[in-house]
């Protein structure tokens, strides 16, 4: 019996012992999980949009970086993208296609660390970035009333903080998460993830902060972030306020499910398109 009983207790130990160890590297990796540049350095003509122009943004801590451009026609909105966690601008020309050619602006933001640009990606690097793509409109004379922040996956989160903070025309919100901690106790449930999670992204406790319209766009196939993470902003969130929940999309693949037509009918809607 006493034998047993320390074999038993050595395999507990040894598998508490893999527990802490593993909770301890996702801990200290948790940010190479969660983003995941591309530092080639994208060219507009190569992702389909030769018209748009490299310009550079300064981050209030002395960054840096490469973003493209390209002006609205007269009365028109400018879209402010924030892209999501994997890759780089030059991955999304497709998507800022149709909108160039109902002839918005798009200032597709380059965040640190991705794209050839200098620093590491955080969350409170992302925010500044974003504040540096709000003072770069500003000093050109486009201000907020004209402004659509459009955050697509880890970028909804930028979107929302900057929304909250500036204020906008409207707000875009393409496969959103409630929170970067919700959407890791999803996907690590043997993890105490709530509170080991460093950059959270607090989407869901923000959302009543917002005072422009708002819409939201979901794929019911989603499976890296659940459709049910956008009903909860939605609930949270203040009118006026739209949603579009594509039964078969799933967390990429909005746009070709006619995520771009629903982005423009809900601009064009309140007068920005």
């Amino acid at each position: 019996m006493m034998k047993a009983a320390t074999i038993g207790l050595a395999v507990l130990g040894g598998a508490t012992a893999l527990y802490i160890a593993v909770a301890t590297g996702l801990y200290f990796g948790q940010r190479k999980l969660l983003y995941i540049p591309d530092s080639e350095i994208p060219d507009p003509a190569r992702a389909g949009v030769p018209e748009m122009q490299r310009v550079v943004l300064s981050t209030e801590d002395g960054l840096q970086l490469v973003a493209w451009w390209r002006p609205a026609e007269p009365g028109r909105a400018t879209i402010v993208y924030f892209h999501g966690n994997a890759g780089h601008i030059g991955h999304r020309g497709f998507k800022f296609r149709p909108y160039l050619e109902a002839g918005l602006g798009v200032l597709a933001v380059e965040y640190r660390g991705y794209g050839g640009n200098p620093g590491r990606p955080n969350e409170e690097g992302l925010y500044r970035d974003g504040r540096a793509a709000l003072a770069w409109l500003d000093g050109r004379g486009i201000d907020s009333g004209s402004r659509v922040l459009y955050g697509e996956s880890l970028g909804t989160g930028v979107a929302v903080q900057l929304a909250t903070e500036s204020g906008g025309a409207a707000v875009v919100l393409e496969s959103p998460y409630t929170s970067i901690a919700d959407v890791a106790a999803q996907h690590y449930r043997w993890l105490p993830a709530h509170p080991l999670i460093r950059d959270r992204y607090e989407s869901l406790a923000k959302i009543a902060g917002i005072e422009a319209p708002l819409l939201i766009l979901h794929g019911e196939r989603d499976r890296v972030v659940p459709a049910a993470h956008g009903r909860a902003l939605l609930s949270a969130a203040h009118e006026p306020k739209q949603a579009v929940f594509f039964p078969d999309a799933a967390h990429e693949d909005i746009y070709d499910h006619g995520g771009a037509t629903a982005v423009l009918r809900f601009l064009s809607d309140i007068g920005l398109a």
